[in-house]
């Protein structure tokens, strides 16, 4: 979903720079938001190693953001103002190509989530983004995030398919890796834009992966939507 589906750089650098005007706070807003999502592994780590208990991606997410609000000198901002920046990854836009794309593939798939983001999150985000679900499944489902697994299996056992009928989608070469040790199909997204301009592009290895699309649109026309 996060960067797959949706473009979480521009749109918490968005919702940042909007906070900033609110606070008069100038600051490197696009630093901040690549922070917040630096820290997302490590928080999901250390649920794993039980240094924390089992939290949701937006407790997570928040703890993450009051820990970089401190860092740059805005700690004395209320708790509903956090409340409402950390809610800003609801409201995370798609794609260009992500809803005609999904719209396509859902004429002949059942197309879900699988994603660590809670169901709350993921829900609204379709809600706002458009974005055409048959259903919504998250990792907070099974208590366990991605690439553990559990994940993967308890996507499939859920909906009634062998783990190779499912077919993981994404931009991110790692999670694809686990899902395919799994046992699940496998299919990448290029997103070049995910995490800025100028940032090297994730490698993969040609023929790694069952379908390589440049995008959703592209990805429709390989599976024959």
């Amino acid at each position: 979903m996060f960067g797959t589906v949706v473009d979480w750089r521009s749109s918490i650098i968005a919702e940042l720079k909007e906070f900033g005007r609110r606070h008069d706070a100038h600051r490197d807003w696009a630093a901040v938001a690549d922070s917040w999502r630096a820290g997302y592994v490590p928080a999901m780590d250390r649920v794993r190693r039980g240094e924390l208990p089992w939290m949701t991606i937006d407790d997570l997410h928040r703890m993450i953001l009051v820990e970089l609000l401190e860092a740059v000198g805005l700690e004395s901002v209320g708790a509903d103002e956090v409340d409402h920046l950390n809610r800003a990854w609801h409201r995370l836009n798609p794609w260009p190509d992500s809803v005609a794309g999904l719209e396509r593939l859902k004429r002949q798939h059942v197309i879900t989530t699988l994603s660590n983001g809670n169901v709350s999150l993921l829900t609204n985000m379709a809600k706002r983004a458009g974005l055409p679900w048959d259903c919504v499944i998250s990792a907070e489902l099974f208590r366990r995030y991605k690439p553990d697994p559990e994940a993967y299996l308890g996507c499939a056992e859920l909906l009634d398919v062998a783990p190779g009928e499912l077919m993981l989608v994404a931009a991110h070469p790692a999670d694809l890796r686990a899902a395919r040790s799994a046992g699940l199909s496998t299919a990448y997204v290029s997103r070049p834009l995910e995490r800025g301009p100028r940032r090297p592009q994730r490698r993969v290895e040609h023929g790694e992966f069952d379908v390589t699309a440049t995008d959703f649109l592209d990805l429709a026309d390989k599976l024959g939507a």
